[in-house]
Parts: structure tokens; sequence; C-alpha cells
């Protein structure tokens, strides 16, 4: 199946917009995955083994079969397979994503990850990776009926273990930091309809200062542009601390390395309800319409996609996606953050990120309380 937009040409998509609460929802399938802990894990146990990896794949920091790509593990095969270094079981039975600053990247990026995929279709391959089937929309997508599901929800409790010690460029936003889940859409092979660009509705962050005795937990919004278009950009809005835009130390505000929060990202319909949750700091929340330019406080952005991400193709991804990249390009993604290519040598010296997740599932939209 093609990865091609809805025709939005012959019928424009301000017309479509008043299909809004009468799209039929019963193509919706989105599987709801359950956690199921153990009370410790083997050195045979591998994280299928307590977590339902059924609809996920993985793509890890290595090129461990020499092709020349980053390597990626099917669903079939992720339900046995664990790696030593970049996803394991610990001790508790949690899962644990790791990724050094210099390794594999997939194409188009200089930051490693250890990162699930959510693939809607199973273990069913005769669905392509990027068609319809395989991913969610939102409900007012005039095609909603050919997608996997309409919305999605994905729960998430996890603990950031480390960020990278060390940037050579430290006031580089993406220094110091790593993503721990994000919603990812398609790359259309024809953007002329004005979506299928393959931005991110959200990321989700973390961001410690060696010097800082916690960190900050933010998430952004790109707004949906073409990749050359100057006003493509990610809007950062803090939870616990600052954003990336702030240097300062967030303080007793902050999130420890090793500290426990949890999120909930829930695209209901057409909106995105975000949930943050600390034992010690208490809940956050927001709300952020994806067809239309208001933002996450209410105000019209100007320079965002009027229509959101009205007709795009989505999928959800959780694990550790280190931001502190090798890259010594100008640009505001390149830190120059030391890295040997060695693991052994790189975590020892501090040059990694890596967080631990006790809950990951993911399933059918909620309608928000």
């Amino acid at each position: 199946m093609s990865t091609t937009p809805p025709n939005l040409v012959k019928s424009p998509l301000s017309k479509k917009l008043l299909l809004l609460g009468c799209v039929s929802l019963v193509g919706a399938s989105m599987t709801a995955l359950t956690f199921a802990p153990t009370a410790t894990a083997d050195s045979k146990a591998v994280p299928a083994d307590n977590f339902d990896l059924s609809h996920w794949n993985i793509t890890l920091p290595a090129d461990k079969n020499r092709d020349g790509k980053v390597d990626s593990v099917t669903v079939k095969k992720l339900q046995s397979y664990s790696d030593a270094d970049f996803f394991y079981l610990n001790e508790d039975g949690h899962m644990v994503f790791a990724a050094p600053n210099k390794a594999a990247t997939t194409k188009n990026t200089s930051n490693t990850r250890s990162e699930l995929r959510y693939m809607i279709r199973g273990t069913n391959t005769r669905i392509k990776t990027h068609s319809a089937a395989n991913n969610f929309t939102l409900a007012v997508n005039p095609n909603a009926d050919k997608y996997g599901s309409i919305g999605g929800r994905m729960d998430a409790t996890l603990k950031v273990d480390h960020v990278s010690t060390e940037a050579g460029r430290r006031d580089k936003a993406s220094a110091y930091s790593a993503v721990v889940g994000q919603i990812h859409a398609v790359k259309y092979k024809d953007t002329s309809s004005g979506f299928g660009y393959g931005n991110e509705p959200i990321k989700i962050y973390y961001k410690k200062f060696p010097d800082h005795d916690t960190g900050s937990v933010f998430w952004t919004y790109e707004l949906n542009l073409a990749k050359d278009d100057p006003k493509r950009r990610d809007i950062a809005y803090p939870v616990f601390g600052n954003t990336w835009e702030n240097p300062a130390d967030p303080g007793a505000q902050g999130i420890a390395l090793g500290e426990e929060f949890s999120y909930t990202v829930n695209v209901h319909e057409n909106t995105m309800h975000l949930t943050f949750t600390s034992e010690r700091l208490g809940t956050k929340t927001y709300s952020k319409s994806l067809i239309s330019r208001h933002d996450a406080y209410g105000e019209i952005n100007p320079d965002a996609n009027k229509f959101g991400y009205a007709v795009d193709s989505n999928y959800f991804k959780a694990g550790i996606y280190n931001q502190c990249s090798t890259s010594t390009k100008e640009g505001f993604w390149s830190a120059a953050c030391p890295g040997t290519g060695n693991w052994e040598t790189d975590k020892a010296n501090g040059h990694y990120a890596q967080a631990t997740f006790s809950k990951l599932t993911v399933g059918p939209s909620t309608p928000p309380e």
C-alpha cells in the first residue's frame, strides 16, 4: 500500500474538515497491551517475558551483522530477543534501553537510539510498515477507515538512568538530553497536499546538565511543515523543571536521574491529551489540538500548518533516543558530544544515555476525563 496521502486536491481539506464527528470508527483495531512483571529477571529472560511486545519492533544503535545498516529486530524475533548492551531486563525485571553518543544510526540522523516502534499489524508482514493499516490517524481524516486505528494511547512509567556527562557545545539545546517517547508521522512520497513531511507531533525529553542535581522533563510539538521551511521548528513545553531554552538549574522542581515519572499520550479523535505524573511533584496535564494552529496554551501560532496533522499517518515510539550527537556540523542539533564508537569505553566515560521502563502499554484512545 502506498504512503501517498489522501487526494485532497480535488476536494479541499477545508471541506473535508466538516466531516469531523461523522467519520466511521469501524476500522479502529489497536490492541491494548498489558504489563505483567516478574519478581526478578534471570540471565535467560528477555524483555518480552515481562512486557507484551507483540506489536513492537526495535531499532538498536549497532550494526552487528555488518550490512551497513542500523540493526532492527522484527516483532516476531523480538519475542525471544535481548541485547546485553542496549536492550535487556535488569534485576527488577524492568526493561532497559541504552544508546551511546557514537554508534550506528538510522538514515538522516546523527543521533543513536535503542527505541521501540509500535506496529499495529503485529506479525502480519503482508501489511507494509508505512501503510495506513499499520498506523493511526485522526478522526477528521476523510480516509480514516483505511487506518489501523483512529488515535491511540500510550502509557509509560520509567526512570532516566543516565544522559551524556559531556558535550562539546554545551549551549546547544540537544546537549545532555534524550527522548523517551514520541509520536512520529510517516513521510509520504508526495507532500503536495501539505502533509506527510514525516514530522513529530510530540517528543518527550529529559535533559540534565552535569553540574545540576536534577534534570528537566519537557515535551515538544513540531510545526508540521516541510523540512526546508524556515518556520518549521519544535515548540517546547515544560513539565517538571525547564525546557531546552532555559539552562537554569531546575532544583527541587526537576527530576533526578533514577527518579521515576510517568507519561500518558492519549490521542482521542483530533486532540492530543497529555498527562505527566511524579510521586514527588504531582500531575501536570496538557491538551493540544492536532488539526489547528492553536498551541497547547490556546493561542494561535501563525507559523503553524493551519490544519496541523489532520491527514498524517502516525505511530508511537518509546525507549531511549540519545540527542547528544557527536556531529560537529553547524546547526541546532549538533552538540559535538564525545564518543569513540566502542561501547565499553563510551559507557565507562559516561558518553551515553539510558532509561529503564517499568511499564509500557499501548491501546485505544480514551475520552478525556
